[in-house]
C-alpha cells in the first residue's frame, strides 16, 4: 500500500487501501527460462494461459499470455483464486494510482492462492501439489529498509499487478520466499484473503496497543478492508465497536458479519465535525464540544481510544480526527489524495492526538493464516459475496465497479483441473 495520490474519479470512492509499491517494474509478463526446472517447457501448453490485461486506454482484456518458467528461487504456481481490490478499478478507470500509471499494458491482480505446479532448482521448501498464498510485493532485500525489517517500505520493491504482471491469470512465476504454504484445511478463497487481511493485521501491529480488550474502536469506511479492520478490532478485544459509511446496504452487512456493532450512516450534508459529535454520542459521550475555543466533552474518556480510518477519504479522515479521544490514535489505513488541505491541524496537535499511517505489510501472512485455520479467532468466508470463472475476469471486473450491485469482495476462481507430471 502506497502514500500516494488518488484524485476524483467518476466512480464512487473505494475503500480498499491499493498496496503499492512507490515503484515498479513495467514489464507486462515475466518469462524466465529456466532449463533446470523439472518440467518441460511445453507440457502446459495445452491448458493455455487466460490473463486479464489493462492498457493505457482505460480497456481490460482477457487473453492468452505465455507461460513463464519459473527461476530456480521461483515456484510455477496455478492460481486457484484472485481477489479483486479498489486498486484494480483505479488502474483501469484511471489509468494510475498515484505517481504510478499505467503506460503499458499489463495483467491485473494481486490478491491471490494457488497450487504449486514446478519448482526451481534451489527451491527446497515447496513442491508440486502445495497450496499457497501469494504475497504479492518482492523487495530489493538490500537497501536499509529491507536489511531492518521494514521491507514494506523498499522502493524498488516489484508488486504484482500494478505496472507488473499481476494474479489474475491461469499459470504465474513467484520468488519462492513470498509463497506461504497453506494448511491442508485452508480454502483458496481464504488464501486469498489473506492479502486484505494483511493490511489490517500490519495496521492493528503499528496501533501499538492502542487496540485491545475493552478499548473502544470507530472504524470508517464499511468496504472489505474496513470489515476486516472491524472483525480484527473484536477478535482483539475492543469494544464498543462503531462502523460508519455512506451506504446502508453495506452497514447493515456489517452488523451482521460483527454481531452487536453499532453503526452510523455518514450523510454528506453534514460536517466532519458534526458527524463526528454523532459518533461519539454512540459511545457515550455527551455531545455539546467547542473546539474551536476549547469546550470540552463531560464524557471524553467514553470517546474511541483509536479510529481506524478505511476510506482514505478527506472528509473522513477529518471525522476520524474529530472523533478520537484526547490522547488516542487514528491509523489512516486508506489511499486518498496526495495533498489534503482540510484536516484539523490544531485539534490533532492541542489534543495530542497521535495520526498515523501504513504502507502494505510485512511479515502478515503466517499470522493470518493462524488467525484464519479454523475460524475460531477470524472468519471472513462471508466477505466473498460473487465469485466468477477465470473465463469471466473481465464480468467480475465490472460487477465490483458498480456499487449498486451489492458486492463486497469478488472474487475469480479457476478450477481447471492440472495434471501434475
Amino acid at each position: 500500500m502506497a502514500p500516494g495520490a488518488i484524485a476524483p474519479m467518476a466512480l464512487p470512492q473505494f475503500d480498499e487501501p491499493p498496496t503499492l509499491p512507490k515503484e515498479a517494474h513495467s514489464e507486462a509478463v515475466e518469462v524466465l527460462p529456466s532449463p533446470e526446472t523439472d518440467v518441460p517447457e511445453h507440457s502446459l501448453s495445452q491448458y493455455g494461459n487466460p490473463s486479464l490485461y489493462v492498457s493505457p486506454d482505460h480497456t481490460i482484456v482477457l487473453k492468452e499470455s505465455p507461460i513463464p518458467q519459473p527461476a530456480p528461487h521461483q515456484v510455477l504456481i496455478h492460481v486457484r483464486a484472485s481477489g479483486i481490490c479498489g486498486s484494480d478499478l483505479h488502474l483501469w478507470h484511471r489509468g494510475a494510482i498515484g505517481p504510478l500509471v499505467v503506460d503499458k499494458t499489463h495483467i491485473l491482480g494481486h490478491e491471490a492462492s494457488g497450487v504449486v505446479v514446478a519448482i526451481g532448482a534451489d527451491v527446497k521448501n515447496l513442491r508440486p501439489g502445495d497450496k499457497v498464498a501469494i504475497e504479492p510485493q518482492i523487495p530489493c532485500h538490500t537497501c536499509f529498509l529491507c536489511t531492518s525489517g521494514k521491507y514494506n517500505l523498499c522502493e524498488s520493491v516489484t508488486f504484482s499487478g500494478v505496472c507488473h504482471a499481476g494474479t489474475i491469470r491461469r499459470f504465474m512465476t513467484h520468488d519462492v520466499r513470498y509463497c506461504h504454504k497453506m494448511p491442508d484445511t485452508m480454502t483458496f478463497a481464504q488464501g486469498a484473503l489473506l492479502e486484505p487481511l494483511s493490511v489490517v493485521l500490519h495496521a492493528v501491529r503499528q496501533c501499538q496497543g492502542s487496540i485491545g480488550i475493552g478499548k473502544p474502536v470507530l472504524v470508517c469506511g464499511a468496504g472489505p478492508i474496513g470489515l476486516v479492520a472491524l472483525a480484527a478490532a473484536r477478535a482483539s478485544g475492543a469494544w464498543p465497536l462503531v462502523i460508519s459509511d455512506v451506504e446502508p446496504q453495506r452497514l447493515e452487512f456489517a452488523k451482521r458479519f460483527v454481531p452487536g456493532a453499532q453503526t452510523y450512516l455518514v450523510q454528506s450534508s453534514k460536517t466532519p465535525f458534526e458527524t463526528s459529535e454523532e459518533i461519539r454520542r454512540l459511545f457515550g459521550c455527551a455531545g455539546g464540544r467547542n473546539v474551536d475555543i476549547g469546550v470540552p466533552d463531560e464524557n471524553e474518556y467514553n470517546a474511541p481510544t483509536t479510529v481506524l480510518e478505511c476510506t482514505g477519504v478527506e472528509s473522513s479522515v477529518a471525522t476520524a480526527a474529530y472523533s478520537c479521544r484526547r490522547a488516542g490514535l487514528v491509523m489512516v489505513v486508506g489511499v486518498g489524495r496526495s495533498i489534503m488541505n482540510n484536516l484539523p491541524f490544531m485539534h490533532l496537535s492541542l489534543a495530542e492526538i497521535n495520526l498515523r499511517f501504513i504502507n502494505r505489510y510485512s511479515d502478515t501472512w503466517p499470522a493470518g493464516m493462524n488467525a484464519l485455520a479454523d475460524g475460531r479467532v477470524l472468519n471472513l468466508d462471508s466477505l466473498v459475496t460473487h465469485t466468477f470463472p477465470l473465463e469471466k475476469a473481465v464480468e467480475a471486473l465490472e460487477l465490483s465497479a458498480d456499487r449498486k450491485s451489492g458486492s463486497i469482495k469478488v472474487q475469480i476462481v479457476d478450477d481447471l483441473e492440472i495434471k501434475l507430471s
